[in-house]
């Protein structure tokens, strides 16, 4: 498996929680404006923010390890879960597998997860405070590391300016 596969990302710091993006996924994979069909989820974080969650596209992943009727595939070309809807009884395991939240069971008792819209999310385009962004584990990771060091760095600069 490629580890440079690209996900849909969240920016907590830009995500406002205006559901758009859920909306867009829901009208562009089943023709309807309904949060309960997104393959997306807006998420609020009381009292900190608020942020979307989509499919990391993980290596190994474990919604397919865990799936006991062989429903769920992953893409050797992008990464993403292919779910075989003849196969998925809706049992949930996948749901429970995933450690971002980012697969759940649709009204029609059949998992739902992002496909990446054929390499081009309309989330991604919608997003009105451009919050949602391509990304590899890679990139992610370093943004991260790059955050907690400037965390670091100002909270040691305020207890310096406390003595």
């Amino acid at each position: 498996m490629n580890k440079a596969h690209k996900f849909v990302d969240c920016d907590p710091d830009l995500c406002t929680g205006c559901t758009v993006c859920e909306y867009a996924c829901s009208l562009e994979k089943d023709g309807v404006f309904n949060p309960i069909r997104s393959r997306i989820r807006a998420v609020r974080i009381y009292p900190s923010g608020n942020l979307a969650i989509a499919c990391r596209m993980c290596e190994d992943a474990p919604c397919v390890i865990a799936c006991p009727r062989d429903a769920l595939e992953q893409s050797e070309i992008d990464g993403h879960i292919i779910v075989d809807e003849d196969r998925c009884d809706g049992c949930g395991w996948c749901v429970e597998a995933c450690d971002f939240g980012a697969i759940t069971v649709g009204p029609d008792a059949v998992a739902m997860v992002c496909d990446l819209c054929d390499g081009e999310p309309v989330c991604i385009e919608v997003c009105p405070v451009e919050a949602l962004s391509w990304q590899t584990r890679e990139t992610a990771a370093r943004k991260a590391r790059i955050a907690a060091t400037a965390a670091r760095i100002a909270a040691s600069e305020a207890a310096e300016g406390e003595k």
